[in-house]
């Protein structure tokens, strides 16, 4: 099995809103400060690479589309060159995580073909993949591995497809051999979203969605929140044990997503 290759059981059903939409003037308002936002980010050319002003450009994009950013107490860790290793919901935990500590984002070679975004994840440096080209992996985890070594930090989605919840599949061992390699640490993170402080689906991007879709729901979301926390960094020689640890980590005690079948499945965008 194509280990980049994930198909979730999530689909459109998983979807919630535990608050009222906004009204049509704040979505029209939130759409504008999106636009204004991009088009401010895109002038900034190669200057969004730096640190400083992609973490500043992130929080401008959440501030447009007004959802707020929570984040826990910082975990210690060692310096640069970690493997952040986060559960994946939405199209929005990037820019979240990039909100928090910017780095380099490994994503799936589609994120690079969508407009304006795509623009922008090449112009802070984004890695794509080609989940369909599995011989590519061991390229792609050579890669990872020198980055981390060069003192770059970079982050991944190793759940490798969007789930409706945190615990919604497991990790894939394969970007963890990169930590390995490279002796570098990992570090989990986990995003959540919530709707009035309550657990909510409407940010996730599932079963046909696309990003207007997804856009349009989110920038309509009345009181969204994401919420970002920091766990501990792991260190270790085998990627099996990191990965499971790391998933641990991530998910705490949550039930994982879909533990019973459901009637239909949706090949899900990733």
């Amino acid at each position: 099995m194509n280990p980049w290759t994930v198909q979730a059981p999530c689909t459109p059903d998983c979807l919630s809103d535990t608050a009222p939409r906004v009204p049509l003037t704040e979505t029209a308002r939130r759409y504008a400060a999106l636009t204004h936002t991009l088009i401010r980010t895109a002038a900034m050319g190669e200057r969004l690479a730096d640190p400083r002003v992609l973490r500043g450009r992130a929080l401008a994009v959440l501030d447009a589309l007004g959802v707020r950013l929570e984040t826990g107490p910082p975990a210690h860790r060692t310096g640069p060159g970690a493997l952040l290793v986060a559960n994946h919901i939405s199209w929005l935990d990037a820019v979240a995580l990039l909100a928090v500590e910017p780095v380099t984002v490994l994503a799936k070679r589609e994120v690079g073909q969508w407009p304006v975004v795509g623009t922008l994840a090449r112009r802070i440096g984004t890695r794509f993949i080609d989940r369909g080209a599995v011989r590519e992996l061991p390229r792609t985890v050579a890669e990872l591995a020198d980055l981390l070594r060069s003192g770059r930090s970079v982050l991944v989605f190793p759940q490798a497809t969007t789930w409706c919840t945190v615990a919604g599949g497991r990790f894939r061992r394969a970007a963890f051999q990169a930590a390995v390699d490279a002796g570098a640490p990992v570090r989990p993170m986990t995003v959540d979203y919530l709707q009035d402080g309550a657990p909510s689906t409407v940010a996730a991007f599932l079963g046909g969605d696309d990003f207007t879709t997804s856009l349009r729901r989110v920038a309509a979301a009345r009181a969204l929140s994401v919420r970002v926390t920091g766990h501990p960094e792991l260190r270790g020689t085998d990627r099996r044990t990191l990965a499971a640890a790391a998933g641990a980590a991530v998910c705490g005690t949550r039930p994982p997503a879909h533990t019973a079948p459901r009637h239909t499945t949706s090949r899900v965008p990733a």
